[in-house]
């Protein structure tokens, strides 16, 4: 491993880390020696395992927290377990998210708000918090993930969408914002990658997406963290304010 990929000694936190591309960061993360906290509105005990499974794969500290980033007092709580545990923060995948899918005609506004609650409200809580943590070693990695739906937009997500190019304003606003203490916030837009949020695609609609991806293949979780090593890492010390697209090439 080069040596700037080495995150030993360090601290990542990621949101909505039990599954898909959230759990995919943290194992990779892990793996090149960070320690970890994660946070997931899952059962505690079923976080706990999670835990304990990549504290043995990796033989790092891992600390799994049940925590709704829509409520702010759950948010402020973790990151207060977090520096008790840890002391530090050096990374963070602002990972939480969710998507429905329905005409603009169609989208309630209960669906409206829970997308902005999670995917804005919530990422924006956390990098708030994390960026005062980091600010006391003057050194940090956020990285929000976003979406290319964000960039480019789709029909039947103008809600999700509406969602997804907030937090590429909110990079781009907080990189300009955090440098000076040091630390650097990039995004993360994957396109069509396979994790849960796909459920609700039947067969012929990806294999109608397919045809748009150049490299002919749907994305695999592993395929944004290794985006969210290269961040995280000292390899990007000189990137800052940045999208970086994992879409096989969609928007060539």
């Amino acid at each position: 491993m080069l040596t700037k990929l080495d995150l030993s000694g360090q601290l990542s936190y990621i949101t909505g880390g039990s599954r898909g591309i959230g759990r995919a960061c943290m194992e990779t993360l892990a793996e090149a020696g960070s320690d970890i906290a994660f946070c997931s509105t899952t059962d505690q005990l079923r976080l706990d395992d999670v835990a304990t499974e990549i504290e043995q794969k990796y033989s790092v500290a891992c600390l799994g927290i049940q925590c709704d980033v829509r409520e702010p007092e759950q948010v402020k709580l973790a990151y207060k377990r977090v520096n008790k545990r840890f002391g530090r923060l050096d990374v963070l995948v602002n990972n939480a998210g969710v998507m429905q899918t329905a005409l603009l005609a169609m989208t309630s506004f209960e669906s409206m708000r829970e997308m902005m609650d999670i995917n804005v409200n919530g990422a924006l809580l956390n990098l708030q918090l994390a960026s005062r943590l980091m600010a006391r070693k003057q050194r940090g990695s956020i990285i929000n993930i976003s979406s290319i739906v964000g960039r480019v937009g789709s029909e039947g997500q103008v809600a999700y969408a509406a969602s997804k190019a907030a937090i590429l304003g909110a990079t781009a606003s907080a990189a300009k914002e955090l440098a000076p203490m040091g630390i650097r916030v990039n995004a993360i837009a994957p396109g069509f990658i396979d994790t849960d949020l796909l459920m609700g695609f039947d067969a012929e609609a990806k294999k109608s997406v397919l045809k748009t991806i150049k490299m002919s293949r749907i994305g695999q979780p592993q395929d944004v963290a290794n985006a969210a090593l290269f961040l995280a890492s000292d390899l990007s010390s000189y990137v800052t304010g940045e999208i970086i697209g994992v879409d096989g090439g969609m928007l060539v």
